[in-house]
């Protein structure tokens, strides 16, 4: 069809300069409107979940997925910077890999996603 991957994603922020920000500063995204951030090639998972679906908050639209390379290393970061990550038995070292949960200063759920080796 033409498609080659996913060009963009855009979302609504009560403040998204300092939402941006956060982004840069915990995940290494060069979030922003005039900057685009050039990742590494990779899976992306793009899947419609029921509406009734209890995977992530009834109240966000989606959840967004990013893919790390040392997930271990990361959540280490993320709890020194003061951010609270969601880590379950469950998510360790299924079929898929490992995932823990954090969630961006406006509630949106981020799921950080280890595939497996």
């Amino acid at each position: 069809m033409g498609v080659t991957g996913m060009g963009g994603l855009f979302f609504r922020s009560r403040q998204p300069d300092a939402r941006a920000q956060w982004y840069r500063d915990h995940l290494g995204i060069d979030a922003g409107d005039d900057r685009a951030w050039n990742q590494e090639a990779g899976a992306t998972v793009f899947a419609p979940f029921a509406s009734d679906s209890d995977y992530f908050a009834a109240d966000q639209p989606f959840m967004l997925n990013l893919r790390v390379s040392d997930l271990t290393e990361l959540v280490a970061e993320l709890k020194a910077a003061g951010i609270e990550v969601e880590q379950r038995p469950e998510w360790e070292g299924s079929e898929y890999g490992r995932f823990a949960r954090i969630y961006d200063p406006e509630g949106l759920p981020i799921e950080l996603w280890e595939a497996p080796a």
